[in-house]
């Protein structure tokens, strides 16, 4: 075998194995993840589109469920964009101003960062369901949070350059 057909045949193994191992580690962990509609454990086939990504319900019902009543199970659905990593935080839920990174407050199993004591405060002292309406209502949501740009969903995946030479 002539060394450019070799060279061919790596190159060509290698992208196959890099895609298997970006694939690998882009793979969906729903450990911990709750159905927004009943709250049970959330399953890949309960998957549902929702504002550019996906969430992901316990059966195949749920999801007709929550396309009839959108507006009562939005701040959980919300939630569980974050929860999967399909959205980023982009600034405080309650300021809409930069977030100080030592400002942060679980909800749902998700960490919420925000700009000051004053909104950490307040959320910190509401109830756990006052906590979901605070920061995932839709109104809120849709301003502090958002899918994340390009080079941010990048993240973990490898890409191959084209050389020059």
């Amino acid at each position: 075998m002539n060394t450019s057909v070799r060279t061919l045949v790596t190159g060509c193994a290698l992208l196959v194995v890099c895609t298997l191992v970006a694939a690998d580690a882009a793979k969906l962990d729903l450990k911990d993840v709750k159905c927004p509609v009943s709250g049970g454990p959330a399953k890949e086939v309960g998957a549902v589109d929702y504002k550019g990504a996906k969430i992901y319900c316990c059966c195949t019902n749920c999801p007709k469920k929550f396309a009839e009543e959108k507006e009562k199970f939005a701040a959980k659905a919300n939630q569980q964009l974050l929860q999967t990593k399909q959205f980023v935080q982009k600034c405080c839920p309650l300021a809409n101003k930069p977030v100080n990174d030592e400002k942060s407050v679980t909800i749902g199993g998700v960490a919420v960062k925000f700009c000051c004591d004053g909104c950490k405060g307040k959320v910190e002292k509401a109830s756990d369901d006052e906590k979901m309406a605070l920061v995932f209502a839709d109104k809120v949501f849709d301003k502090a949070f958002g899918l994340p740009k390009k080079e941010e969903k990048k993240e973990g995946s490898i890409q191959i350059k084209k050389s020059r030479d």
